[in-house]
């Protein structure tokens, strides 16, 4: 089984993502499991206080090392496992790709930190994170929608959270199902023939051109 913990301030948002389908399934049958923690949680102030402005001036709000340092060290204790990886999401960093995913499959623990406002402090990507990842070239609200996209696609390669193995592979290449013909208002859009003549290896053929 497969430990994956996120650090967020805003757990709420992982509410239906985890509850639903596959991962529902894959919690139910104890294959993953998914933690959801606040933040908040290890703050010390009365106010619960996990942002700051930053050194030098600038917009925004910046989120603080010491609640998260709290949060990664208490997560890390639950698991007694050097297969460990905490995990950083932020625009800068490596993009996430199915290699990455197929190597922490095999790993016990994830821990995801999601990053809100104007990011998190430098000490947190420089000391406490093994790995800075960006999920595309764009800028997201903050690291929970990254965070969700990490935990489904590591998940479909982990053993038994897909009934048949060859569904968790990625689709590599295109694909056609009933009816044979569709008609788009005038527009016949057909199913290319080869695939309808049953001979395999001439299907193969066809598919390795058009990945």
């Amino acid at each position: 089984m497969i430990q994956f913990d996120v650090v967020t301030i805003f757990p709420e948002i992982f509410k239906g993502f985890v509850s639903e389908s596959l991962l529902a399934r894959g919690q139910k049958k104890k294959i993953i499991k998914i933690g959801l923690h606040n933040l908040r949680k290890w703050t010390t102030d009365k106010h619960k206080t996990v942002d700051d402005k930053p050194y030098g001036g600038g917009p925004g709000m910046v989120l603080k090392v010491e609640p998260i340092f709290k949060a990664i060290k208490s997560l890390k204790l639950k698991i007694k496992s050097k297969k460990v990886r905490t995990v950083l999401f932020s625009p800068r960093g490596k993009v996430f790709n199915q290699e990455m995913a197929k190597k922490w499959a095999k790993l016990d623990q994830i821990i995801f930190i999601c990053g809100r406002y104007e990011g998190v402090d430098e000490r947190v990507a420089e000391n406490i994170a093994d790995e800075v990842i960006s999920v595309g070239d764009y800028v997201l609200n903050g690291g929970e929608v990254a965070a969700m996209a990490v935990i489904e696609s590591v998940s479909r390669i982990v053993p038994g959270f897909i009934a048949k193995k060859e569904s968790a592979q990625k689709a590599d290449h295109v694909q056609y199902t009933r009816p044979e013909v569709f008609m788009a208002g005038k527009k016949r859009l057909k199913t290319p023939k080869i695939l309808l003549s049953g001979d395999h290896k001439k299907i193969k053929e066809w598919r390795e051109k058009h990945k």
